[in-house]
């Protein structure tokens, strides 16, 4: 792919600031201990092709609060953003990093850099250093992962963005597997004879993952060799992601009517209440699907539930639920709607439980996911 402008000018800002740390890596005493041997810039090549003309503002949305360079190596990458300007902290794990992270310790101090760096174990059961981060880079670190489900679930519960990389694989001898929502366990030796790896996804499995642990897939491609195996040394294809987290409602500015998290990824509502999307491709037709549970006590007292939706006023869309248990609503924005971009939603119930001794919220019902797709 034909680099923009915006890619060119950020390569080369690469290319410099890693000839810079080439130099300090040669003047660097390192008895006993090794560099990081892969090139962690060279990533760039391949955001930049993943997001393009507007591979800007992936920068722009890192200097917006902290961005998390997870398994960061010698941290190349993290004193790279920080040179852009990013506030940024990297993390790794000395047992299985290449040189018990002397090496993103010892450049950091050459760098006179001012970036937080952890040593954290991300096959444990962990909550990140700090409650909430703006963007993580996950980079190449899945497939070296025990148990990826519990590590992305905790990453959307923490973040808001998250660019990825891993390591897929497309066939298992003449079985095509890019369209089967599976993973392959490696055993010790079978993938480089390293047995730091672990779960190589197919494409779709991958995709399922994700969106099991609350991501939404905002882009993604692939790169690499279309026949390769799980445990193929030859062969080498990876998937790059943007994505954004779900959990708690997180893709969506919340405005009125909404309870607390209740630690599961789902809030109560309130018998009226409002989301605004922020980011809708204005002029456009918008698919809006929103996810929800009516429980048993709400339809106790009421025989059926309407849930209306409406823009600026003027109704869109009313669905009546006369069952409990989990529904999905599904509506459509015109290209009128979607103009200028953000478009408030309000929802109204016919009912909602009011206070009680034992809960002095009203509550309406519980909603899980509200998701969108424009075409």
């Amino acid at each position: 792919m034909t680099s923009t402008p915006i890619v060119s000018e950020l390569l080369s800002r690469a290319k410099d600031f890693r000839a810079k740390v080439t130099a300090l890596k040669a003047a660097i005493p390192h008895p006993g201990w090794e560099w990081y041997p892969y090139d962690s810039l060279s990533t760039l090549l391949h955001l930049g092709n993943l997001f393009g003309e507007d591979f800007a503002t992936l920068f722009d949305l890192a200097r917006q609060g902290v961005t998390l360079d997870l398994g960061c190596g010698d941290g190349e990458f993290a004193f790279f953003l920080e040179s852009l300007g990013c506030e940024t902290q990297a993390l790794d794990f000395s047992t299985s990093n290449q040189n018990h992270m002397r090496g993103v310790r010892a450049l950091g101090a050459a760098l006179g850099s001012k970036i937080r760096i952890d040593d954290f174990d991300l096959d444990r059961q962990f909550v990140l250093p700090l409650d909430h981060y703006r963007l993580v880079f996950c980079l190449g670190v899945l497939y070296h992962l025990k148990n990826p489900l519990y590590a992305l679930e905790q990453l959307s519960k923490q973040s808001d963005y998250c660019v990825l990389s891993t390591r897929i694989a497309d066939r298992l001898g003449k079985l095509s597997l890019k369209d089967q929502p599976v993973a392959y366990l490696l055993d010790d030796d079978e993938l480089n004879n390293d047995d730091s790896n672990y779960w190589i996804f197919s494409e779709a499995g991958l995709r399922r993952l994700l969106k099991r642990c609350n991501w939404e897939v905002l882009r993604f491609a692939s790169v690499g060799d279309r026949n390769t195996g799980p445990a193929d040394p030859a062969r080498d294809l990876r998937a790059f992601c943007f994505l954004r987290s779900r959990y708690s409602l997180a893709n969506l500015e919340l405005v009125r009517g909404w309870h607390d998290d209740e630690g599961q990824g789902w809030r109560w509502t309130q018998r009226e209440f409002s989301v605004r999307i922020r980011e809708l491709a204005a002029g456009r037709t918008a698919r809006v699907t929103t996810r929800l549970f009516l429980p048993d006590a709400l339809l106790e007292r009421s025989s059926a539930i309407t849930m209306s939706v409406s823009v600026a006023g003027r109704e869109l869309s009313a669905c009546s639920y006369s069952e409990s248990g989990r529904h999905t609503h599904v509506f459509e924005l015109t290209p009128s709607e979607t103009a200028p971009g953000a478009v408030q939603l309000d929802y109204a119930l016919s009912y909602a439980l009011p206070p009680e001794p034992s809960d002095n919220r009203e509550r309406g019902i519980i909603v899980y996911a509200i998701s969108w797709e424009t075409s």
